[in-house]
């Protein structure tokens, strides 16, 4: 995990980056679904990935108010969740293939392990 004192911005964050580069991936991925999707999956895939990242930034932003900063953490964690399950069926409507169906949802097991981290250790990031 990494220490409060290393970190000058929310970009400094290896979970920020790994979130945001999964998100550039699902949103290049997500070109050559078909344009039926377009005001559903794709649209709704798009969100969640990149609210992982603009909830951790809202978060570190308020790291002064720990309840504010755990909520955030929290909700970073759900939307990952939710892009996981639109993962699921973009899978399962043929989209995208088992092999980068496991790759991503891998990734997205990781950031959700690195945002609980964060949040089981608040403290460390608060002031």
């Amino acid at each position: 995990m990494e220490r409060k004192k290393d970190l000058k911005h929310f970009r400094d964050l290896e979970v920020y980056q790994l979130s945001f580069k999964s998100a550039i991936r699902i949103f290049e991925i997500t070109k050559t679904f078909p344009s039926e999707e377009k005001f559903s999956l794709t649209d709704q895939i798009r969100r969640s990935s990149r609210s992982v990242c603009s909830n951790l930034a809202e978060g570190w932003r308020k790291r002064k108010y720990k309840a504010v900063f755990v909520n955030k953490l929290t909700d970073s964690m759900q939307e990952a969740s939710e892009t996981q399950t639109w993962l699921e069926f973009s899978s399962s409507c043929s989209y995208i293939d088992n092999n980068l169906f496991d790759e991503l949802d891998s990734e997205y097991e990781k950031i959700i392990k690195m945002l609980n981290s964060m949040e089981m250790n608040a403290d460390k990031f608060c002031f």
